[in-house]
């Protein structure tokens, strides 16, 4: 059987620890356009830019990972995540003059993090024996939920000593950690000559019912992302709940640790039974947020919405690549990392909409019902007959 954790394997770990560590530190985000006299509507509009961004490039995005391969895109994104924030140091601090600017940057922001996204599912998936999908999987993904608490954690004081700039700074250089960490590993494999070079293109592929189901579900999800990585900030802010990463850092450990059981449970009964349960539980997280009236209740949210998220996502994953050939991974991987930032964008504007109309109760109960309404699509699609 070939081994699961080679030094490859390690190595991505590693480089995309740093990268979603980077990219988590814009979690706080949000306080910098408040700061800068914007208002929630600014904040589902300046973050939704990013996520659309993101989105909307995947097909070319996917194109490329499976054209150019795996090492050649992973570079060129972690490059496109070091610079940005660089350039976030050169605005100005007033919404109303940079708002142009700002989009931009955004925009080429979430570029990057789409190339890196669907570079390393697709990158990892190479190199995980396929008996061991899920546990491969879920393994990796402790990577970028260890990212997403570390990175809020390391930012957060690091902006309440020296302000905004030095947060982008510290952004930059958890980037360019990544950057070299993933400088040794090398791809794997090499385009089959004896293929045919007009594979399915994204669109094609996208049409087809497994993949329909998987973007759908990540689309779903995505919104409970967007209120989690968007409103979770200026709402503990407006409700003193206390540190922020806190949140972030339960939510992180939650998801880690039933990832190592699930993982394993998943590859023996299949995928297909953990999908429903990940749906749940991150529904319920986020139900509970509008209760938080102190950091137990904050807490508790984060581990629920965790454990929803360890379950879901690396099932969801291995329901999409499963059986797929070596030269559609990378759009494979596309569509479903697109469906997630689709849903993140998507919510990031609807639901910026609803917390400025009707608060951030309102906000995170919207949420919470379009992520249990993937229960529904998953029971009517056959899927968990």
């Amino acid at each position: 059987m070939k081994p699961l954790y080679t030094p490859a394997f390690i190595a991505l770990y590693l480089a995309n620890f740093c990268l979603v560590s980077s990219f988590a530190a814009f979690f706080l985000f949000p306080l910098y356009i408040t700061a800068c006299g914007g208002s929630r509507e600014d904040i589902g509009i300046i973050m939704g830019a990013f996520a659309l961004a993101s989105a909307l490039c995947r097909p070319w995005v996917a194109q490329m990972v499976d054209n150019i391969g795996r090492k050649r895109s992973y570079t060129i994104g972690i490059v496109i995540m070091l610079v940005l924030p660089l350039l976030y140091t050169s605005l100005s601090g007033a919404i109303a003059a940079d708002y142009p600017l700002l989009l931009l940057l955004r925009v080429v922001h979430g570029v990057g993090l789409a190339i890196c996204f669907t570079t390393i599912f697709t990158f990892i998936v190479d190199l995980i024996p396929p008996q061991r999908l899920n546990e491969g999987l879920g393994v990796f993904g402790t990577s970028g939920l260890l990212g997403l608490a570390v990175g809020p954690l390391l930012a957060e004081p690091v902006l309440h000593n020296y302000g905004f700039a030095a947060m982008f700074l510290c952004a930059a250089a958890l980037a360019a950690v990544a950057l070299l960490l993933q400088l040794p590993v090398r791809d794997r494999h090499r385009r089959d000559a004896t293929r045919p070079q007009n594979s399915p293109t994204f669109f094609a592929l996208l049409k087809t019912r497994k993949q329909m189901l998987c973007a759908l579900l990540a689309l779903l999800f995505g919104f409970g992302l967007a209120a989690t990585g968007n409103f979770i900030a200026p709402f503990a802010a407006q409700r003193g709940l206390g540190l922020v990463s806190l949140y972030y850092l339960a939510y992180s450990c939650a998801a880690i640790g039933i990832r190592f059981i699930a993982g394993k449970i998943a590859d023996r009964l299949g995928e297909r039974q953990i999908i429903p349960w990940g749906l749940a539980c991150a529904s319920a997280g986020l139900l509970l947020l509008p209760l938080a009236s102190g950091q137990i209740m904050l807490l508790l949210a984060g581990l629920v919405f965790g454990v929803g998220h360890g379950l879901l996502f690396p099932a969801l994953n291995a329901l999409a690549v499963r059986d797929e050939p070596y030269n559609v991974r990378g759009k494979v991987t596309g569509i479903f990392t697109g469906g997630i930032d689709t849903g993140i964008f998507c919510g990031a504007l609807v639901l910026g909409i609803i917390g400025e109309q009707a608060g951030y109760a309102a906000l995170f109960v919207s949420a919470a019902i379009m992520v249990a309404a993937g229960l529904l699509l998953w029971w009517r699609s056959g899927y968990g007959r």
